[in-house]
């Protein structure tokens, strides 16, 4: 590609000069031509906390930049001015409005045997600012997949455990990571912030409520969970929907299921208390709750060391009893009802 400036007599380098101001300040960037003895010989456009002044020219980059990145940058220079390659480096200053981090280009020139240097300078913070946030969100994605990949890698181990034959196996397995799934749907649509509790249970009972014209009444406080307590959560609630939907109150025809959740207080702190509630049919058949079944370990074990709370759960004749304890560390309440 080829350049080339046209202009007529009329335009003179005054009229020259200001628009290459007055394009330097609407690109938001700054110029330093400097001389073979790294003498400022022409400042435009630079940040006003540089406090670039007519005593700046005749002086080095500490003038500008201070003693310390003046120095390293005195350094820089030296380099290009006797490679001739350009260098790329940035500085960081402090102003009112915090830190700024700005961008130097710099490069030699050659002009009438005169051999010197041109630094553009650019305000680079905003791009900064963005490339250290994606880095962290990006950190922050590899340590949560690292930690789903371990969640779908012990229920794996644990279906298998406890499974009579392989459709069995992939009939739980599928299951269990369909419950994940939806419950990992609520914290991507939050940007990774967490669930609220009657929209995790609302998920989670969809496939296996009959009846989606009157859906399964969740009651009390709709508790914010955190990322870590929604996944683990989103599982107690499909063990016990997948039971009653095979073994008990749905399967029975039943609606005699509640959910509530409310707030308590644990060793003096603050806690929310999960409860489901469920009225068993007369001739119910099994139930997916042996005691050394993977969904009671799900309910009594894994999620209430998950979530640093307690559980316990009841099972009789005629009902059964879930209830999960929560601290506060693992939910917020944004709301409360009337």
């Amino acid at each position: 590609m080829s350049s080339h400036s046209i202009s007529g007599p009329e335009f003179s380098a005054v009229s020259k000069t200001l628009v290459l101001e007055r394009a330097l300040s609407g690109a938001g960037i700054g110029v330093i031509q400097q001389d073979d003895a790294l003498a400022i010989r022409y400042v435009e456009n630079l940040p006003a906390h540089f406090s670039a002044s007519s005593e700046t020219l005749g002086r080095d980059d500490a003038a500008l930049f201070g003693e310390i990145d003046g120095a390293r940058l005195v350094a820089i220079k030296r380099q290009v001015l006797r490679n001739g390659e350009p260098a790329v480096t940035e500085i960081e200053t402090s102003t009112p409005d915090g830190v700024r981090i700005y961008e130097l280009k710099i490069e030699r020139t050659a002009q009438d045997d005169r051999i010197g240097l041109l630094s553009i300078v650019s305000d680079v913070t905003d791009t900064r600012h963005r490339e250290r946030v994606l880095k962290s969100l990006l950190r922050e994605l590899s340590h949560r997949s690292k930690n789903l990949l371990a969640i779908i890698q012990g229920i794996a181990m644990q279906t298998a455990r406890n499974t009579i034959s392989l459709d069995f196996f992939l009939k739980k397995f599928r299951g269990r990571l369909q419950s994940l799934s939806h419950s990992q749907d609520l914290i991507t649509d939050s940007s990774w912030r967490g669930a609220y509790l009657f929209e995790l249970a609302e998920k989670q009972f969809a496939p296996y409520w009959p009846d989606r014209a009157s859906p399964l009444k969740v009651q009390g406080v709709n508790a914010h969970l955190s990322p870590n307590a929604a996944v683990h959560i989103g599982l107690a609630l499909h063990e016990l929907i997948v039971n009653s939907a095979a073994h008990g109150a749905i399967a029975s025809g039943a609606s005699s299921i509640s959910l509530e959740c409310r707030e308590v207080e644990t060793d003096g702190r603050a806690a929310i208390l999960i409860v489901w509630s469920e009225l068993l049919g007369f001739g119910r058949n099994g139930s997916e709750f042996e005691e050394k079944s993977f969904g009671r370990t799900v309910l009594e074990r894994v999620v209430p060391t998950s979530v640093a709370g307690s559980a316990s759960f009841l099972m009789t004749p005629h009902s059964i009893e879930y209830r999960l304890t929560v601290p506060e560390a693992e939910f917020e309440i944004l709301s409360r009802p009337a």
